[in-house]
């Protein structure tokens, strides 16, 4: 009776044929759907439909088809046939969470058959269990119905099929006899599945960690155990008591891609105690309290009261740089380009199609002097000028060397690609002293606008952390930029990087290569720094080693090649915060004269960062190729913990005192592998924050 009520009511919602389907019948479904069904049906020819209502008909009839596929593929226990339909298919075009006229979604019967690995794979798209049933009794009632009932079906089939004469109906008959003997062993294992199944044991490896000043987050793995039936959701229930009486609350986790939860809005300095427990089928399972067993919501700045150290900074340049604009508004001149050569005059575009008329003043080639290039890119396709040449203007052609402090004063007016007439203005008025470093920085800003005009492009990109230069005495400072949009510009090629660099006709040998053969040459591998260097961490608490080595005009620091805008570094947890009891540990052991390899606590956070430290501090040893006996004289920076953006965090191991910046001549006698590189400090601290 009950079973008949529950068909009833979805009765509406019904996604299935009304008769059983045989598992050959299924076969013929998933063949089907390899071809024709697997096709996107907004691909189709549109003049061969009526029109919007039947195309809308055409699509639901595939999402029929495809519900009807999951539940055969799940039934058959075909995994990748069901990872295949998830993949293919949105939930919401699966009907992933609506039962079938048996009243089961196909959680349910994944779960039912103890089909773990497909148990997972819809759970982790999203598949809930069927909400009829309310207990364990309900759902004993409702699958010894359809057991009672297939097993009616066949008896009744069976009778028909032997006492009918053979015929076309009798054919027939036999064909449903199969399908319906098939879903009776289905069901029956099913009921076997349930009854066997036992609530799952404890969560393992539950750790609590204090998240920030008002949150502390659990992780936890698996229990070793689920008792013959899939977990399908987890309980986190938190306390100020160790027997979690009174109970603070409590969270149900059902989408299971990532087991932790981050409880918020708590007290800070208030102890919190938590255990987790886990569902299947039959009930929750006992609770697993966390190791520590209690958290206290803080932050490392409590211990001492510390406020962040970019606080205000932001605002506070820009006030600054307000100022300054004021100061020198007497400097604005009404006719910029009054101190331009008259040989630069040119037509400002306001696109790129300009890059392509013939009187644009891209140079073909260099003759001794400082020259300015810039590298637009999208995939593996570059921007090039009407005569399929890397923009080029020049700056100054009777420089020959560049100094590093200009290059570095290039790579800082970077930031401020659309203050460039601004700063021209001011430094023109500033010509009068007849500085050589004022003249050639004014001519560096007059490249730039140039540059902009050309391309009717304001953001030129970031400057590559060394110029190119070549023993003809060219010097080519380089920017880079990734255009990543998909608008289209008129009359603009891009070219593919190899049809550039083996297309261009060198005038230079292979032994003195010139600056712009130099740069198609290596343009790969500055395009992979360009992209790596915007490449951003995950979230976590990170160990970095700072590493400095100076020369005559410039200190360098050590950087990993995939992420030049790092230091190196290796990642101790995913949770960035330190909490204070931690801070303070490592304040206690900063202090001590001849630090002792004493352990903490057991079951203290201290405790588990110590482990954590201790991992990390060996994995960044071999990383930079240090022996782990040197590690002895190495210190971490206890001053502050490096905050950036409230998502990563950094601790800095620090060689001995003398070995932090290798100077000029002098040997470093621990040479890192392969992988790594040396920045100038200023473009390092250009880059974008970590």
């Amino acid at each position: 009776k009950m079973t008949q009520q529950m068909r009833d009511l979805q009765l509406a919602q019904a996604r299935k044929p009304p008769g059983p389907s045989s598992p050959n019948a299924a076969k013929r479904l998933y063949r089907n759907l390899s071809g024709k069904f697997r096709v996107n049906y907004t691909s189709f020819d549109e003049g061969s439909l009526v029109g919007r209502g039947e195309k809308e008909k055409l699509r639901k009839s595939y999402l029929f088809q495809s519900n009807a596929a999951l539940f055969e593929a799940v039934e058959l226990q075909d995994l990748d046939r069901v990872q295949e339909l998830l993949k293919q298919y949105s939930p919401e075009e699966l009907d992933l969470n609506t039962p079938n006229s048996e009243g089961l979604l196909p959680l349910d019967i994944a779960i039912m058959t103890n089909n773990a690995p497909i148990a997972r794979a819809l759970l982790q798209a999203g598949a809930k269990e069927s909400p009829h049933f309310v207990s364990l009794e309900s759902r004993s009632l409702h699958l010894s119905t359809l057991v009672r009932e297939a097993e009616q079906r066949v008896n009744e089939l069976m009778a028909q099929v032997v006492n009918e004469a053979p015929n076309a109906d009798c054919s027939e008959k036999e064909k449903q006899l199969k399908a319906w003997e098939w879903r009776y062993r289905l069901y029956k294992r099913m009921k076997a599945g349930f009854e066997h199944a036992r609530v799952p044991d404890a969560p393992t490896n539950v750790h609590l960690s204090v998240a920030s000043s008002s949150s502390v987050q659990v992780t936890f793995w698996e229990p070793l155990s689920v008792n013959s039936a899939v977990v399908t959701k987890y309980k986190v229930e938190w306390s100020c008591s160790p027997t979690f009486s009174p109970l603070l609350g409590e969270a149900v986790i059902d989408k299971l891609k990532n087991l932790h939860f981050t409880i918020r809005g708590l007290v800070s300095g208030t102890a919190y105690y938590v255990q987790v427990s886990a569902y299947n089928m039959k009930g929750w399972g006992p609770p697993q309290a966390s190791v520590p067993p209690f958290a206290i919501p803080s932050n490392w700045r409590e211990y001492d009261g510390r406020a962040p150290r970019r606080r205000g900074q932001a605002e506070a340049l820009d006030h600054l740089l307000g100022q300054v604009k004021t100061v020198h508004q007497h400097c604005v001149c009404h006719e910029p380009c009054k101190n331009q050569p008259q040989s630069r005059k040119h037509s400002v575009s306001k696109s790129l199609k300009h890059l392509f008329h013939p009187g644009s003043k891209f140079l073909k080639t260099l003759k001794r002097g400082l020259y300015l290039t810039a590298i637009f890119y999208k995939d593996d396709n570059i921007l090039v000028t009407h005569e399929d040449q890397i923009p080029v203007v020049e700056i100054d052609d009777t420089y020959s060397c560049l100094l590093m402090q200009d290059f570095l004063w290039f790579t800082k007016v970077s930031c401020m690609w659309d203050e460039i007439l601004w700063l021209r203005q001011c430094v023109t008025v500033s010509q009068s002293s007849c500085s050589c470093i004022l003249q050639t920085r004014f001519k560096m800003l007059l490249a730039i606008s140039q540059m902009q005009g050309l391309l009717g492009i304001q953001d030129l990109g970031q400057v590559f952390f060394e110029p190119v230069k070549d023993k003809q005495g060219n010097i080519l400072i380089v920017t880079l930029k990734e255009v990543k949009t998909n608008q289209t510009f008129e009359s603009v090629r891009w070219v593919p990087i190899c049809k550039l660099q083996t297309g261009r006709k060198s005038v230079s040998s292979p032994e003195e290569p010139t600056a712009l053969d130099t740069l198609l040459i290596s343009l790969q591998d500055k395009l992979a720094y360009h992209q790596r260097s915007s490449h951003a961490l995950s979230p976590g608490l990170y160990l970095g080693y700072l590493k400095l080595c100076s020369a005559v005009d410039q200190i360098r620091v050590l950087v990993p090649e995939q992420l030049p805008n790092i230091l190196c570094h290796v990642k101790i947890r995913s949770n960035p915060n330190i909490s204070r009891e931690e801070w303070e540990w490592l304040q206690k052991m900063a202090s001590m004269e001849e630090p002792v390899p004493a352990e903490p606590e057991a079951e203290t956070s201290q405790n588990h960062l110590f482990q954590e430290l201790q991992g990390a501090i060996k994995e960044l040893m071999t990383l930079v190729n240090i022996p782990l006996r040197e590690a002895k004289d190495f210190r971490l920076y206890s001053q502050e913990v490096l905050d950036f953006g409230g998502q990563v965090s950094f601790l800095l191991l620090l060689p001995p005192s003398d070995d932090v910046c290798t100077a000029p001549g002098q040997n470093n006698p621990y040479t890192p592998r392969s992988g790594f590189l040396t920045l100038p400090l200023q473009i390092f601290e250009l880059g974008e924050e970590w």
